[in-house]
């Protein structure tokens, strides 16, 4: 009988949650992702560790800084991701420049062209940035540009609407971390997957896009449990962490799908300028917390970074 990972490919293509490459080869997804969090995993990773030794040493060499060295580490890694998936690899832009559409707009331009140099072209890339105001204003700058982006740090559906404003390829809403406010707030030790507000979100947003015809693509994330991917069996993409790829691909229960692209049956709802989208997002606390504490954690996962790359450096 077939894996329940082998029926979910069926349906949905599935993303590896990870920067290390041995697990990469493990599950051999089409796509993988990155984050600040997923590189510094990575820095611990035996089959990592020489090519990031090396390219710390070829940025030393060059008189490049640590947040230098950083940048073309990350870049390092994505190449080397690039070469074990057949689909994409998304990279983040640094967490502080979360709210700077300049800023984001260049960093997203050398990163493509970093990848350029290593031999991967900007259309196996996605350009992650955070779903601000500002992220998403860089992401339809990049997008008029041909860069495709993925939108992260979305916890609601004020943020989905907006990024599909924008015309963003990829959105990519958080499933674990939702759940994680809910639990806390309201008490609950679990959920079952139909209650789940995290599996509901993306559910929602998913039937929102299909309804209006929205051709950005909805890719869920942050899964605290495999009851969770089941429940969004059919989503256009999930991300899953090795450790959930791992139990799937030992799970031979039959699964059934939960999502299904339907034809559209209304025009897209009228654009959110910025006064409409800060309120809706304002009054929604969890999406309000989350997406701030995610912002917290990336950049400091990003400084933590820099510190080993200072100290290797010393």
């Amino acid at each position: 009988m077939q894996s329940v990972l082998d029926q979910l490919r069926r349906m949905t293509t599935v993303v590896a949650d990870t920067g290390d490459a041995a697990e990469v080869r493990i599950h051999q997804p089409e796509d993988c992702t990155t984050n600040p969090s997923l590189v510094l995993a990575a820095m611990d990773s035996a089959e990592t560790e020489p090519l990031i030794r090396a390219e710390i040493a070829a940025g030393k060499a060059q008189g490049m800084d640590a947040a230098a060295i950083c940048d073309t580490l990350t870049v390092s890694i994505g190449a080397n991701l690039a070469g074990l998936v057949t689909g994409r690899v998304s990279t983040e832009v640094d967490a502080h420049l979360s709210f700077d559409v300049d800023g984001s707009i260049r960093r997203a331009h050398r990163i493509v062209e970093d990848y350029a140099h290593r031999g991967i072209d900007p259309d196996r890339i996605l350009i992650k940035l955070a779903a601000t105001w500002e992220g998403i204003r860089a992401a339809e700058a990049l997008e008029r540009d041909g860069i495709n982006c993925n939108l992260t740090l979305l916890f609601s559906m004020a943020q989905a609407k907006a990024c599909a404003d924008a015309g963003a390829y990829l959105i990519s809403p958080f499933v674990g971390r939702i759940t994680d406010w809910y639990r806390q707030a309201e008490g609950v030790v679990s959920y079952a997957p139909v209650d789940d507000p995290g599996v509901r979100s993306v559910q929602e947003i998913y039937a929102h896009y299909k309804a209006h015809g929205i051709p950005t693509i909805v890719m869920g994330a942050s899964f605290r449990n495999t009851e969770q991917v089941k429940a969004l069996a059919g989503c256009d993409r999930l991300t899953i962490s090795p450790k959930l790829l791992a139990e799937l691909a030992q799970d031979t229960m039959p699964l059934r799908r939960r999502l299904t692209p339907t034809e559209p049956t209304a025009q897209a709802p009228a654009g959110l300028d910025e006064p409409a989208f800060r309120w809706q997002l304002n009054e929604n606390a969890m999406a309000t917390e989350k997406l701030a504490g995610g912002i917290r954690t990336f950049n400091r996962d990003h400084q933590r970074l820099l510190s080993m790359i200072e100290g290797m450096l010393a």
